[in-house]
């Protein structure tokens, strides 16, 4: 009699952690972010670093495995004259979304305008990450490009951080 109790307490146990497993699994919510950029490219064209500065925001489209990220800056020289001041959108529509153990990282092609009118490296990839640690779980963004964008934002990352949740 004793053994059939502790099997039914066992089985009442395995099987409510099942289903609370399995509902956790199910329709996770759409996810948002914004923040600012705020950074210095290295020297990468010999004309001296850039300062680039702006806001961007993330939107994880529940568990479909998209996402999009769209931010707009303002680039201009750090310290050599001229300052070549110009403004850029980057926008990644259905961008893939693999989930970090410290945050999300979306991947993608990006549509990227200058000055208000298409980029000629447009089209070119970029990764995204929102990361963060353990005081402050989403903390930071980093901004990688690849492709043609490179000759214009250089092959580093571009630095940020996360202002809303």
């Amino acid at each position: 009699m004793r053994n059939t109790i502790v099997w039914r307490l066992l089985s009442v146990a395995v099987l409510t952690l099942a289903l609370s497993g399995h509902g956790l699994a199910q329709g996770q919510r759409d996810l948002r972010y914004a923040g600012v950029v705020n950074d210095y490219t290295a020297n990468f064209d010999g004309g001296g670093a850039w300062h680039i500065m702006g806001e961007w925001t993330m939107a994880v489209k529940g568990d479909s495995g998209k996402g999009t990220f769209t931010a707009g800056f303002t680039m201009v020289r750090a310290s050599v004259e001229p300052r070549s001041f110009h403004t850029h959108h980057v926008t990644l529509e259905n961008g893939v979304v693999t989930v970090l153990p410290n945050g999300y990282r979306i991947t993608g092609t990006a549509a990227m305008a200058g000055n208000g009118g298409l980029a000629g490296f447009t089209g070119s990839p970029v990764t995204v990450e929102i990361t963060g640690g353990n005081a402050v779980p989403v903390s930071n963004l980093a901004i990688t490009f690849g492709g043609g964008a490179v000759n214009h934002f250089g092959s580093g990352t571009i630095k940020g951080v996360v202002t809303q949740e």
